[in-house]
């Protein structure tokens, strides 16, 4: 990644350009050249023209005449009209951020003048001596300068609302009125545009800041376009400085986040409400205060930079086996560790409804939901559930367009050339059919939990018993209750079960390489025997070995951070980077044979697994083609006969 050096926009510098800002908010005329006006009623519109002069152009002849009537813009009105006469709080909260915003965005078209020679063209164009020749290279100075100030008052509105925004969204669509004469100009198109999305979207105070914020993201996303293909943009987009009263930092056309944390309304379980299960909940359980050993200052976490880190997961299993349970379990854990803590957490799930049939607006969603995740200011946890239906197989004829898009999104974010892992976020993908994945999008799971619910009778009366509930006399019989469910006997009983393969196409491997070369304990036998199992299915290749060997690192942290950790920060979570580096280094255990061997029949067994459902299911669509062929031959024959 690069390192920037950030300077300072000095708070001064800011202040300077309240009247300015204050000046655009209380009222304007715009006659739009590029938006279309909206088909609200004219009595709904801004009334008015501004008391301030107008902003204009310092370059004669550069703005473009339009024959669209001029009308008049005035968006304190415009919100204020949402209440009952008196501003409300929310209200004032968005005026000010707007207000702010506007000035932050005009100090930086300033900084950006001052630092290159647009500051002096400018005085020399007011006072008429503007070379000939030096007109061009001016153009094209005040057009970076104009889509400098519109990101940046786009990036610092959506930072300083972040905060007010709730559970309610808005589509607006793209934004049109994007002009590039100067600054001002650009300004008061963007916020022209803004008001008439208000008059279209903003029927309350939540749908009123749900649209600010997503005029602000897509302003952003439409200026970054626009800048790849103006060059003298490259100052600001190499650089990045910080506002230290919103501890805001523009770091050139990449959109600041704020630490904002996610409203959950789902229904957490305990641990102990997980029957079976035993391997998938042991390392829900780890990986959650794996998350939480995130240091925000250096940006890392001291399993992900000693190997241990688990960044992507897949959860497989039947219908009605616990996946939506260990959810729960895990984001609930999740919560209360970041509560205690006072850490910002998110989590969000992407779901079918996120495939949209608009070309494109697939990949944005998924876009979106992968960089609201991995924001390195939040402890986050995404999911995607019934993931065969939502991230289309290459190839597969029946897969949508914007299926395919979130494929190609997912496989760049999770193990793309930019994947960076910094250990403050994990993905979780969750499906019944894990075979009707693409394979290179199931193999970036880099864990494997085998989602198998209850399996022995004790499970079977465990969960009797904590599904009935206590409303009842029923006595409870010859049983030791949850005994079966204590964690640590269950899961070294589910991975010894891992000894030896348990998928028959995988078992034929092992005992020919047990008769070819007998025990697996040396790395020479193991690797052996990994180019066995190549052999018999070509799609285990070298990612399979990497997701094997960083599953043996989780092993080798067989250790599951003391509760008390979680419950008093100052023990851990609070300590220096390097402290907790060092306190996790002391927990480690050596790497041996027989974790390696489990690793890999575990991995292996799920791919086989999954080949052979993928396999029985592929031959089963055949032999129905085949069957309804046939059948449509013999009735063609008896037809014309």
């Amino acid at each position: 990644m690069t390192t920037r050096d950030t300077m300072e926009l000095k708070e001064e510098a800011i202040r300077s350009h309240y009247a300015a800002a204050l000046g655009l908010l209380t009222g304007f005329d715009h006659a739009p050249r590029l938006g279309t006006a909206s088909a609200a009623p004219q009595a709904e519109a801004s009334p008015g023209i501004g008391t301030r002069p107008r902003f204009r152009s310092t370059t004669p002849g550069l703005v473009t005449r339009s024959t669209a009537r001029p009308g008049g813009v005035r968006l304190m009105e415009r919100i204020g009209a949402l209440g009952d006469g008196l501003v409300t709080p929310l209200q004032a909260q968005a005026m000010g951020a707007l207000r702010r915003a506007l000035a932050i965005a005009l100090a930086m078209g300033e900084s950006f003048a001052q630092a290159t020679a647009l500051a002096e063209l400018k005085k020399a164009n007011l006072e008429a001596r503007l070379p000939e020749p030096r007109r061009a290279e001016f153009s094209d100075l005040l057009a970076a300068e104009a889509l400098i100030v519109l990101h940046a008052f786009g990036n610092a509105t959506a930072f300083l609302l972040a905060p007010h925004l709730g559970e309610t969204s808005v589509e607006i669509g793209t934004v049109d009125e994007i002009l590039t004469d100067n600054a001002p100009l650009a300004l008061q198109g963007a916020l022209w545009e803004l008001d008439q999305d208000i008059a279209r979207h903003a029927t309350d105070e939540p749908r009123l800041i749900a649209t600010l914020a997503a005029f602000a993201e897509a302003l952003m996303i439409r200026i970054a376009a626009r800048a790849e293909t103006t060059p003298a943009t490259a100052p600001y987009a190499g650089a990045s400085w910080r506002i230290e009263a919103d501890g805001l930092t523009l770091s050139g056309f990449a959109p600041a986040r704020a630490a904002k944390g996610s409203t959950l309304t789902m229904q957490f379980k305990k641990p102990t409400e997980v029957v079976g299960n035993h391997i998938a909940k042991y390392q829900a359980m780890r990986l959650a205060k794996m998350l939480m050993a995130y240091d925000f200052d250096r940006k890392l976490n001291p399993f992900a930079e000693l190997g241990g880190f688990i960044f992507t997961f897949m959860g497989d299993g039947k219908p009605g086996t616990g996946k939506t349970t260990l959810i729960q379990m895990m984001a609930g854990l999740l919560h209360g560790y970041c509560q205690t803590a006072g850490y910002p957490f998110r989590y969000q799930n992407f779901s079918i409804d996120q495939i949209d049939s608009y070309q494109g607006k697939s990949g944005q969603n998924a876009k979106a939901f992968i960089t609201n995740i991995i924001d390195p200011a939040v402890i986050a946890f995404g999911t995607i559930d019934d993931i065969d239906q939502i991230a289309g197989k290459r190839g597969d004829r029946q897969s949508s367009a914007g299926q395919q898009e979130v494929t190609a999104v997912f496989m760049e974010a999770f193990a793309g050339a930019n994947t960076v892992v910094r250990g403050n976020c994990t993905f979780g993908m969750f499906s019944n059919f894990p075979e009707n994945v693409d394979d290179a999008l199931r193999q970036r799971a880099g864990a494997r939990f085998l989602v198998d619910g209850p399996q022995s009778r004790e499970d079977y009366i465990d969960i009797l018993s904590l599904l009935l509930g206590k409303n009842h006399t029923i006595p409870l019989g010859d049983h030791d209750l949850f005994a079966a469910q204590e964690i640590k006997r269950a899961v070294a009983a589910s991975f010894e079960s891992h000894a030896r393969p348990q998928e028959e196409g995988l078992v034929k491997v092992w005992d020919q390489t047990a008769r070819d070369l007998g025990p697996l304990d040396t790395i020479a036998k193991l690797g052996a025997y990994l180019k066995a199992i190549q052999q018999a299915d070509d799609r285990f290749t070298g990612r399979a070995i990497k997701n094997i060997t960083d599953a043996v690192k989780v092993r080798a942290m067989d250790f599951e951070l003391p509760d008390e950790w979680m419950d008093q920060p100052d023990l851990f979570l609070f300590k220096p980077y390097d402290d907790k580096l060092a306190m996790i280094r002391s927990l480690m255990t050596p790497i041996t044979v027989d974790m390696v061997v489990q690793e890999i029949n575990r991995y292996a067994d799920s791919e086989f697994r999954y080949a052979d459902k993928s396999d029985e299911v592929a031959i089963a669509g055949m032999v129905r083609d085949m069957g309804r062929m046939e059948a449509a031959k013999r009735r063609f024959v008896e037809g014309r006969g």
